[in-house]
């Protein structure tokens, strides 16, 4: 039987992930925890007339951001971090240290930066499917197999999922449908809906403990990726083949549930007409 492997959270944007056993639901369909935080650039000083926050300080637009290694306590709401390598630690309160801890960002990237929250949904990459997101351990080690020098648990780092299946390879892959209907199931008692296979950004291509590119790797993953495409795949999302992993949506009717690993995943086999907006 298909169940749930692992839960992980993201507490920072574009940082470490952390493994728990089991998360609420928060309200926007996200998990509890994950990416309730994330880093923005200021442009402007706190309190001034034109006082502002502007991009994401994430992967995608700053590679050191990989240079960065995070550990939490969820239970305290505490972050330690420090270059990866590097001797010295720093821990802060997330909320009674935030400023502290958005100066020592600031120093780190060499330019002024805000540490944000959202406790309602957080900051989704993908906001119209901000449910989490879903990948098989199957998965993972085929992947992985494509490139001679990448592991497993590297390229979990890597594609960053939410939530990993105890299933085979490309399992996940049943749960979207062609564009305009949304796939239901259930992990444990709580109704989720798969929504489209993730569109991947630069950050797989790159070492996750470097930000240097792997060479050849998005090149490679197309390839392999149109080649095992398994024949339950919906082929109408493929405009491409840089895209794994599945985004999905939780109806407002689960938020507050719990999931936990070991609970039992389930497929429904009637579709139903997409609403992102739920």
């Amino acid at each position: 039987m298909v169940h749930l492997g692992q839960i992980r959270v993201h507490p920072i944007k574009s940082l470490d992930a952390v493994s728990i056993d089991g998360c609420d639901i928060a309200d926007g369909g996200g998990l509890e925890w994950d990416r309730r935080y994330a880093i923005v650039e200021r442009t402007s000083a706190p309190g001034s007339e034109t006082d502002a926050v502007g991009q994401y300080v994430n992967g995608k637009r700053e590679r050191r951001t990989h240079e960065l290694e995070t550990t939490y306590d969820l239970e305290r709401e505490t972050v330690t971090i420090r270059e990866r390598g590097a001797e010295e630690t720093n821990t802060f309160h997330l909320e009674l240290d935030r400023d502290c801890f958005a100066s020592w960002l600031s120093s780190y990237f060499g330019y002024p930066v805000e540490v944000v929250r959202d406790d309602e949904g957080g900051f989704p990459d993908d906001t119209d499917a901000a449910g989490p997101t879903v990948i098989s351990t199957g998965t993972l080690e085929a992947v992985a197999s494509w490139y001679d020098e990448i592991e497993t648990e590297e390229m979990c780092r890597r594609l960053r999922p939410n939530l990993v299946l105890e299933a085979p390879a490309f399992w996940e892959d049943r749960l979207y449908e062609r564009p305009g209907q949304v796939v239901p199931f259930e992990i444990g008692g709580v109704e989720l809906q798969g929504v489209n296979p993730c569109q991947r950004c630069v950050v797989p291509t790159r070492d996750p403990d470097t930000g240097e590119q792997t060479e050849g790797f998005q090149e490679t993953f197309v390839e392999r990726r149109e080649a095992t495409l398994p024949e339950w795949a919906s082929e109408a999302w493929f405009d491409h083949y840089f895209r794994l992993m599945v985004n999905t949506t939780v109806p407002d009717s689960s938020w507050g549930d719990s999931l936990a690993v070991t609970d039992p995943v389930s497929v429904d086999d009637v579709l139903v007409d997409a609403n992102p907006a739920q």
